[in-house]
Order: structure tokens, then C-alpha cells, then sequence
């Protein structure tokens, strides 16, 4: 009976429909994320084509020869007869209270399993946390360049990013007094990422207790994604932000996917700590997301106990000698030897980003380089700007490749600089002098 009145509508009654296309949300227009867009789209028609292409554009261990460590994988390999059903919203009770354990260790203040949400990874978390925080229009303060999912996530969940700036001038670091006077009445959070996403900043204590001391005087919550927190390089030290901030409201985040080279088992998690009286209605919210979304993927979460008490895996690919350590030696040393490329060496992270200097900086645009860099080197870098900077003569690479690839890479990088400051020079040599002026 039901299909006398549910006929599929003809190709005829089709074709004389107004071929209108679907809307789609208006503030999609605001967001950016470079790093998996319209560049990487033209990497795969290259790559289809069969051009051979060294992305550089995303950190992930596994694409680069990083496994998983072997103790990870058999925690989920011993446990995975018993990951057919849901979880809890906020994680496995195991995993949760191993993440509690490690940030009490780290002097956490009030650090308990009843604090931790276990995600799809630190993004899902950041986008649940701030669906949990923000009201249409609240503020952000997010760094510059920052990490683009914290813009995005801001912008998509109907708040507004903030830019604080970290300049290249002073290390790649915020400046307090700066940072202070952008808070409104609408400000709701300071984000930090730390180690910094792309510049490998680290920031020191009496920087973090000063930004402490803001959020503090504002009543704002403090978002701190300390996902690197042990790749450090050359006797860097990390400062965990939690301890520093006491009673004052704070999420710190982090996960499997860097430190323990398991991006693709998507499991991150997030620590509340501060006040419970301030705390508890956020945690309420986030606890009601994340039951909505039923739980977070459960066999990656059987590997985070295993993850935070067994064996260091990290700090030997970071010491000198380690692959790390080499690959980032390899790009300080071919930016040092360049005339084009200036660089804040990243002590901290994945990631390098220099900046384009001297005759190749004039005119630049880096996503125009960064296509012609794909085009004519097979390179895929991402365009400084992608990280939401108001300057275009930066690019960000992942130190994941071996040292001996990355300095095939800044080869090219360097031959494409070349072309442009040579390109350059002659457009100035051949422009007409000026003539006296008539007596």
C-alpha cells in the first residue's frame, strides 16, 4: 500500500526541479583548516596522476615509518575480547583513573577519575568543551598562529577567537600585558598549546603564572593543550599549567596520538581541575555531550594505563642522535645555510616554521608557494597563514621524515626561493630610473 503513495520521483520531474544547491552552514565560511584542505585535495590529483609527493603537512607519526610502542599494542590486543560494548560517557574507569594518577603525580590539584573525559581524540574534546562553555557570541582568547581546530571549534560552537600575538621577535612567545587588554566582558577562556603547535615554543613558568594570575582576576578558564608535552629537545624543559593554576578553573588536554606515535587510535583525554564550585556546572555539560555522543572509541582507551606506566619510548627519539633530534638538526642547519629562510628553532613539538626572508619574502604569498613549491618540487608544506597569523612569509613542516629526506626537501624549498629572489631582482633591475627633475 505504502508504495502507491512513496513513487521515486522520474528523471523528467527531476530535471524540471530548480537545480538550486543544498545550503550549508554560513559560518563555515570562517573557518580554515589548510592543513587537510584545498592544498592537500591538489596533492591527491597529483598523486593520482603518479607524481611522487613529500607531504609535510601533517603530523602523524604512522605516515613516516612510527609505530605504536610494542607494550601499547598488546594491552589492546590482550583486552579486546572485552570492547564490544559502550563504556561510560566519560571513559573506561581503568583509563580514567590512570590519566588521574599521572596528573596527581604531577601535582595536579584535586585530580580524580570523576574529572577525566576520555575522547576521540584531543579534538573531539576541545569541540565538547567549548559546546559545553560558550554562549552565542562569548570570546576566546586563542594564540597567533594557533593551532586552527582551536579557531574553528570556537567559531562553529557560535563563539569568537581573540588573537593574542606570538611573534617571532620574541621566541614565538605571548606577551601578558598584551594578552590582558583584549579581555572583554564577553571573554570566557584563555587557550595556551604548549609546547606550541606550529612553532615548537615551550613556555616558561613565570610566563605561565602570569597568564594564571589573568584568567584568575577575569574569572576565565584556562584551555591547555599540552598534547607534546614530551617532545623536547635540547634540555627544554615543560611546564604543566594545572599545578601553576591552583583553584583557577582549567582543562588541560592531551593523549596517545604524539607522544605515543597513535594518532589513528583517536584517544585523547581532558583533566578538569580547579574550584569544584566553579568547575562542577562545565563538568555537568561536558559529562551531558558526552553522553550524548554515546562514549569515545574503546579499544584505544585499554592502551592508556599501559601508556602512562610503562616504559618512556619519546624521550630517546627527542636526545641528540635520536630521529627526531636529527630531522629538527637537519632543517636549524639547511634554514642557517639559506639566504631565504629565517627560523626560531622549535625547541618542542613536531614542527618548524620558518619564515621566508630577504629578496624571495617580496611579494609573497605562501599559499601561492606553497602550490608552486607541490607543482614544481613535490613538497607539500602548510601555508603559514593556515594558522590564522596576519603575516604570509611562514610555512609549517612536521620533523617526522628521516633527516637524510628533510634535507632533500629544503633543497628544493631552497632551489623554488631561489627562482623567486632571482625573479625579483631582475624586476627591480629592469625598473626605469627616475629622471631628474627639469631645472
Amino acid at each position: 500500500m505504502l508504495g502507491r503513495f512513496f513513487q521515486p520521483l522520474s528523471r523528467a520531474a527531476m530535471s524540471s526541479a530548480p537545480s538550486k544547491p543544498l545550503a550549508v552552514r554560513e559560518r563555515l565560511s570562517e573557518v580554515r583548516y589548510e592543513i587537510r584542505g584545498e592544498l592537500a585535495r591538489r596533492a591527491r590529483e597529483l598523486e593520482a596522476q603518479g607524481r611522487k609527493l613529500i607531504k609535510l603537512n601533517i603530523g602523524n607519526p604512522g605516515a613516516f615509518g612510527f609505530r605504536a610502542p610494542e607494550h601499547l599494542q598488546r594491552a589492546i590486543a590482550d583486552d579486546m575480547g572485552r570492547t564490544d560494548p559502550y563504556t561510560h560517557q566519560q571513559g573506561l574507569p581503568a583509563a580514567r583513573e590512570a590519566v588521574a594518577a599521572w596528573y596527581a603525580a604531577r601535582n595536579t590539584p584535586d585530580a580524580h577519575p570523576d574529572r577525566v573525559f576520555i575522547g576521540n581524540g584531543v579534538s573531539e574534546l576541545i569541540d565538547l568543551s567549548l559546546r559545553a562553555l560558550l554562549n552565542p557570541g562569548d570570546e576566546v582568547l586563542v594564540p597567533s598562529p594557533d593551532y586552527p581546530l582551536w579557531s574553528a571549534a570556537t567559531i562553529l560552537n557560535d563563539g569568537r577567537p581573540v588573537y593574542y600575538q606570538c611573534s617571532a621577535s620574541n621566541g614565538f612567545l605571548p606577551d601578558p600585558s598584551e594578552m590582558e587588554t583584549l579581555v572583554s566582558s564577553r571573554t570566557r577562556a584563555i587557550v595556551l598549546i604548549n609546547p606550541n603547535n606550529p612553532t615548537g615554543a615551550t613556555y616558561p613558568r613565570e610566563l605561565l603564572r602570569r597568564i594564571v594570575a589573568i584568567a584568575a582576576k577575569h574569572r576565565l578558564l584556562l584551555l591547555v593543550d599540552e598534547i607534546y608535552d614530551q617532545v623536547l629537545y635540547d634540555g627544554a624543559t615543560f611546564e604543566p599549567l594545572a599545578p601553576l593554576a591552583g583553584e583557577v578553573p582549567c582543562i588541560t588536554f592531551s593523549g596517545l596520538s604524539k607522544v605515543h606515535r597513535a594518532c589513528g587510535w583517536r584517544v585523547g583525554w581532558a583533566l578538569l581541575s580547579g574550584s569544584a564550585e566553579l568547575i562542577t556546572p562545565l563538568q555537568h555539560a561536558m559529562d551531558l555531550l558526552g553522553a550524548l555522543r554515546l562514549c569515545a572509541n574503546v579499544p584505544g582507551q585499554y592502551a592508556v594505563e599501559a601508556a602512562l606506566n610503562g616504559p618512556d619510548t619519546i624521550s630517546a627519539l627527542c636526545a641528540a642522535d635520536g630521529r627526531l633530534y636529527e630531522t629538527r638538526r637537519a632543517v636549524i642547519e639547511a634554514c642557517a645555510a639559506s639566504e631565504h629562510l629565517a627560523l626560531c628553532a622549535p625547541a618542542g613539538a613536531l614542527y618548524a616554521f620558518p619564515a621566508v626572508v630577504g629578496d624571495a619574502a617580496r611579494g609573497f604569498d605562501d599559499y601561492q608557494f606553497a602550490l608552486e613549491l607541490m607543482e614544481d618540487e613535490g613538497v607539500l608544506v602548510v601555508p603559514g597563514s593556515s594558522f590564522n597569523v596576519p603575516y604570509r612569509n611562514h610555512f609549517r613542516v612536521t620533523l617526522l621524515p628521516d633527516a637524510v629526506s628533510m634535507r632533500e626537501v629544503f633543497a628544493r624549498i631552497d632551489r623554488a626561493l631561489a627562482r623567486r629572489a632571482e625573479a625579483n631582482t631582475k624586476v627591480v633591475s629592469l625598473k626605469p630610473r627616475s629622471r631628474p627633475a627639469a631645472a
